[in-house]
């Protein structure tokens, strides 16, 4: 009996293969694995206009057959007949979105060029449509020299057709042509698209032109930089009214309940333990609530997965693709998703790297350790038109762990973790508004894990340091901090970090700090407040207390410190989790300790060193 001719469904993901797929076999399905790998075969039975049965592959989606992922391999073994258990295609069906059709152009013709037999199916035209984009087929096929039908697959729309042009191609002749660049195929894509529009509406030329603007290589990155200059400098200058309000209401409790209660016990452990530690956390919500909200409209507008395709070229520089950027995107809200989001990267080097350098990139847990230091010693002043020095001063230092980690990429990527970069092509979405409701939402669920962290983690280690702080009781004259177990334990780490410039308190908030990066700053607020002379100075905010305590070059220190120092212990555990054992998580507590105490002494050296 004579086997059934084959034909198999490519193209790049989101085209809509698995929905065409499933129009034209329905039932008639079966699901295995390929030999060897763990990437689903998706196969079934179509029957053509003469009655004659087909076999239909459903392929994985991919870019190139320059490979980059277990997918992409599995597609070009089989469409290059790699795998000696499965039966080349006698038919090669393209599937291109029609609202994306310059993308998937640019894989279009790599498959084309191969000289097999071709269909493309030009799918979700609807959609296009609606987008206000009018395609013509027949311009499309032209350009291609292959057949073109469009087709709804959600709808049925257009599989008679395609069925028929299968039907026809199956005994068509082969004509290979040689493989271009992909530069070269994606300037041909660009102008194959341009040559099939038959009619756009003014938003769709709206959001080219966007794109021409926004992605263009040069004017790109600098709108991209400013756009993020922005959004410091209104973390300070949108958030100083209701963080004093909040610091004002926390002043206000502390004064009542010091007025109401008799000196004692639980009085200090509210006023010196909760107020004063878990309050100076908690004022910086203005500051977490602004990032977040310019964070979430990114990606409510699609401008982020443009931002990931400017950054490919940087990261290409030191060894790894766009693709790495929305996990260290993501890492500016916490590590633990951004680490987590690297499963994403097929590359297992790529991954590696991006899991080891995420850290780096300055989490919302750091900015109230930066937000208290600059409002202590960067004075409140303008350096330019509407530029103020304490966002300038923010800017730089989420500057400086960029920059960290794009260094540390580039030696790791030539030692441990040695690789070329893999490629990186990607969907760019639909300009859209954002939905007033969703980003409400997307702020409301990041205030309530700031908050509860404030009320769980931090409130816990608070307790605690603050517990050690208060025993046992100092001698008349003697210092508290000095004479408590809390003041003991921190001595030897002291002798430590006194080199870098930091003293006894920093020595005690940076240990705790390892629970939560915020938990530097209650830890500061609780042993200033259990060490200070009278109720007037206790009551004094954070801010006031450093500004008169510190030096400048210490300040600085300590900023730098925690641009490098490694992230919670909960970070490490998910790296552990990731990488499957302790030596890659060890050996990302090993250089991130080294990096923040060479930085921040580099730091406080120089700036002693000038005069600062």
């Amino acid at each position: 009996m004579k086997a059934a001719r084959v034909a198999a469904l490519v193209g790049n993901p989101n085209a809509g293969k698995s929905a065409l797929f499933n129009a034209l076999t329905g039932a008639r399905q079966k699901i295995a694995n390929y030999p060897g790998v763990t990437v689903e075969r998706k196969a079934g039975r179509l029957a053509l206009p003469s009655g004659e049965p087909i076999e239909l592959i459903d392929l994985p989606g991919a870019y190139s057959f320059d490979t980059t992922s277990p997918d992409e391999e599995v597609t070009r073994k089989v469409v290059q007949g790699e795998f000696s258990s499965e039966a080349i295609p006698d038919v090669l069906v393209i599937v291109l979105d029609a609202a994306n059709l310059e993308q998937h152009l640019v894989f279009a013709q790599e498959v084309i060029a191969l000289g097999r037999p071709t269909v493309a199916a030009l799918n979700m035209v609807d959609l296009a449509e609606r987008d206000g984009l009018v395609i013509d087929p027949a311009a499309l096929a032209q350009s291609l020299g292959v057949p073109v039908v469009p087709t709804v697959a959600v709808r049925r729309r257009g599989l008679a057709e395609l069925a028929a042009a299968i039907a026809e191609a199956r005994d068509g002749t082969a004509h290979p042509r040689p493989q271009v660049t992909l530069p070269e195929r994606r300037l041909l894509a660009e102008n194959i698209a341009k040559g099939a529009v038959l009619s756009e509406t003014a938003q769709h030329r709206l959001h080219a032109g966007l794109d021409k603007v926004l992605l263009h290589p040069w004017l790109g990155p600098v709108i991209l930089f400013g756009l993020l200059f922005v959004v410091f400098q209104a973390v300070f200058a949108w958030a100083t009214p209701f963080a004093d309000a909040l610091e004002g209401v926390l002043v206000l409790a502390s004064d009542g309940v010091r007025s109401a209660m008799p000196a004692g016990f639980v009085r200090d452990f509210i006023t010196e333990g909760v107020l004063a530690g878990v309050g100076s956390v908690v004022v910086f919500l203005p500051q977490i609530i602004i990032l977040f909200a310019f964070i979430l409209t990114m990606e409510a507008t699609g401008y982020m997965a443009r931002a990931a395709y400017l950054m490919d070229r940087m990261m290409q520089g030191v060894g790894l693709s766009g693709r790495s950027f929305i996990p260290l995107l993501s890492s500016f809200a916490c590590a633990i998703p951004g680490i987590m989001a690297t499963r994403s990267i097929a590359d297992p080097k790529d991954r590696l790297t991006t899991i080891l350098i995420a850290p780096l990139m300055t989490c919302s847990a750091r900015l109230p350790v930066y937000a208290v230091i600059i409002a202590a010693f960067i004075p409140a002043t303008t350096v330019g038109a509407g530029i103020g020095l304490q966002g300038l001063v923010l800017f730089a230092l989420y500057v400086a762990g960029i920059l960290g980690a794009m260094a540390v990429a580039l030696v790791l990527r030539r030692s441990v973790a040695k690789g070329d970069a893999s490629g990186f092509i990607m969907e760019l979405p639909r300009y859209q508004m954002p939905q007033l409701k969703d980003l409400a939402i997307g702020l409301w669920q990041r205030a309530w894990v700031f908050l509860r962290r404030a009320g769980t983690i931090i409130f816990t280690v608070t307790v605690v340091l603050w517990l050690l702080l208060t025993f046992p009781r100092a001698a008349p004259g003697e210092s508290q901090v000095e004479a408590s177990a809390a003041g003991q334990l921190s001595k030897g780490l002291a002798v430590i970090v006194e080199p870098i410039g930091f003293n006894r308190e920093i020595a005690l908030a940076i240990i705790p700090a390892m629970a939560a990066r915020e938990v530097a700053v209650a830890s500061l607020a609780t042993t200033y407040a259990v060490d200070a002379p009278d109720e007037e100075a206790a009551a004094a905010g954070l801010a006031s207390q450093l500004s008169s305590r510190w030096s400048l070059p210490t300040a600085l220190a300590f900023l730098a410190w925690f641009v490098f120092a490694p992230q919670c212990l909960s970070t490490i555990a998910v790296t552990r989790r990731e990488t499957n054992g302790w030596k890659w998580p060890a050996f990302m507590l090993a250089y991130l300790f080294a990096l923040a105490y060479i930085f921040a002494g580099l730091t406080y050296w120089i700036a002693v060193a000038v005069g600062l």
